[in-house]
């Protein structure tokens, strides 16, 4: 009879823990209609509102309506060991950590490369990337790659994560990513 009173109990705990979790998390605002009608508007969409200048606020709920409930972008990199890392955040998370210096210091991030391969409505995008703290800066100071996954609802599109890793010399960017 304890085992299965602890049993209830335990199931309890975490039926209310996922609904907390649940609850926790607000509906996507209503994206617009032209940011999510196809694969190109999605990620045009993803990569303009994370760009413009130093004081310029980004309009963070139209991030968010980008993203399907639960989506996570996920940066790569290196501990001081040299360790490969990840990191994994919401879409609220990314806007607290990396939002502010990306308003602070100006940056502009641009597709120069992508391959795309879909099954149904499941799509997988590597989108090759540069980032300028200036839109007319000659050189980038960082380039890289966002593992961007797609699903289409039959009625729009939704990036369910965005994983990414930075250029670096022992690792640069295949010439077959960097098709248009």
């Amino acid at each position: 009879m304890r085992r299965w009173l602890a049993r209830i109990a335990f199931g309890v705990m975490a039926l209310t823990a996922n609904l907390a979790q649940l609850a926790a998390q607000a509906p996507s605002p209503v994206a617009k209609s032209d940011d999510v009608n196809s694969i190109d508007a999605i990620v045009g969409a993803l990569y303009q509102v994370i760009s413009g200048p130093a004081g310029q606020k980004r309009d963070w709920d139209r991030f968010r309506s980008l993203f399907a409930p639960g989506a996570r972008l996920m940066p790569t990199g290196r501990d001081p060991a040299g360790k490969g890392r990840l990191v994994v955040w919401s879409a609220d998370d990314y806007i607290k950590t990396a939002g502010g210096n990306l308003e602070t210091t100006g940056f502009f991030e641009r597709e120069i490369g992508r391959t795309v391969e879909q099954y149904g409505k499941v799509v997988q995008v590597f989108s090759a990337y540069d980032s300028r703290r200036l839109a007319a800066d000659d050189k980038p100071f960082a380039r890289g790659i966002n593992s961007i996954q797609l699903f289409d609802d039959g009625t729009r599109w939704w990036i369910v994560t965005v994983l990414w890793e930075q250029e670096s010399v022992a690792n640069p960017i295949p010439a077959k990513y960097l098709k248009p």
